[in-house]
Parts: structure tokens; sequence; C-alpha cells
């Protein structure tokens, strides 16, 4: 053994730098944590200094617009799996990019412009994320590219028994998705109160895009999010 002023180094062997570049990779390793929650801090100072918006200036007609159109897309992708693969992949992070992406460049054109009366906020760009994973959640669970078509007509005359069937009307199929939908409403409330405010258990889909927006409402986020 071989002393020195940064510890004990092993000479048998060839081992000599083995112990000081675990000590390294330590030292390496608390300072990857301690920039790691920097940055999770700095992220935060950069919207101390603004207000919440009411929900008039959240619920605004260009995010309603934008989560309409972004629906439709993904409404079609959602149909498209759930008839060939029956896999359907997350969309949080997809929808919050894409909603920031067309909002910020309609609203970088009115800036440029000198119309521009109301920022693109974050609680806006969560507004888009959620219609359009809501809407495309109802697309896929709402059945209808599985039981709703198991139970028409068409689909029973390929079977023996042609006698047990329903054509669900656009009506009934409104109400049925009321009641689905309010349904799963109704029970992430007390799933809420139990699972992440007693429990604090971790929801890593929206976790994951919460940073994800809030890193783009930043001016490094959004340099990488262009």
């Amino acid at each position: 053994m071989a002393q020195n002023g940064s510890g004990d180094r092993v000479v048998e062997n060839g081992f000599e730098s083995v112990e000081h570049v675990d000590d390294h990779d330590r030292g390496l390793s608390r300072k990857g944590s301690t920039k790691l929650k920097e940055e999770e801090v700095s992220v935060e100072r950069v919207f101390q200094h603004l207000l919440v918006p009411s929900w008039r200036n959240q619920l605004t007609r260009r995010a309603f617009a934008v989560s309409f159109v972004l629906s439709i897309l993904f409404s079609f992708i959602v149909m498209k799996l759930n008839l060939t693969t029956g896999i359907i992949p997350s969309l949080n992070v997809s929808a919050g990019l894409l909603g920031f992406f067309f909002v910020k460049t309609w609203t970088k054109f009115l800036e440029k412009s000198g119309m521009l009366r109301q920022p693109f906020t974050r609680q806006e760009n969560t507004v888009i994320q959620t219609c359009v994973v809501a809407s495309s959640g109802i697309a896929f669970s709402g059945g209808f590219g599985s039981y709703l078509f198991g139970m028409s007509e068409e689909i029973a005359n390929q079977s023996t028994d042609t006698s047990d069937f329903k054509d669900p009307s656009l009506g009934w199929i409104i109400a049925f998705l009321f009641v689905v939908s309010f349904l799963g409403l109704f029970s992430v409330v007390p799933l809420r109160k139990i699972m992440i405010i007693d429990f604090k258990l971790t929801y890593p889909s929206g976790t994951a895009t919460a940073h994800l927006i809030n890193s783009f409402h930043t001016p490094q986020g959004a340099k990488l999010a262009k």
C-alpha cells in the first residue's frame, strides 16, 4: 500500500488507481444529483414572478381550437392502433409537445405582427394536453374498435347466433360515453386523495408531462422544443 494526500492506493497487480477512481465517481455522482436539484429549482424560479392566470385565461378559444384539431388526429391514430395491434401507447408527452408547437408558432406570429393580446402559458398548454388525451382515451376505452362493433348486426351475421345483437344508435353511444366518462371522473377524485395525497405515490406519466411542459416554457426549453 502507498499513502498520498488523496488516501490509500493499491499498487499490486496494476490496480493502483481503483480506489481513487471510485472516490472520484462518488464525487461526480453527488455533483450530478446536486446539479439536478439546482436545475429543478431554477425551472420553478422562472415562474416565481408570474401570477397563476384565471380560469378564463386558461380555457381560451385557441386552446380549444388546437385541442379539437389534435383530438381528431390522435383519435385516428388510436383507432388505427386499436384495430391492428390493440396496444395504445401513452400520448401525454406527444399531446403536450404538439400543443406547445402549434400555439407557440401562432403566438410568435402574432407577437411579430404586434397583435398578441395574451401570452401562451403553461396552464393553457396543460389544458390542450388534457383535452387531447381525454378525447383519444374515449376513442379507445369507448369500444369503437372492439365491443361496440361486436354488438352490431353485421358482426352477428358472421357467427352462428344471429338473434342476439344490438345496433347502437348515436344517442345510445353518447349516453353510454357520458356514463363511462363520468364514472371514471368520480372514481379518480377519491383515488387521487388516497394514492397521491395520502400515500404520496409517484404518478410517472403525469410527473413526466408536468416537467416537460414546465421546461417548454423556459427559454432553454423553448429552444429544445423547436
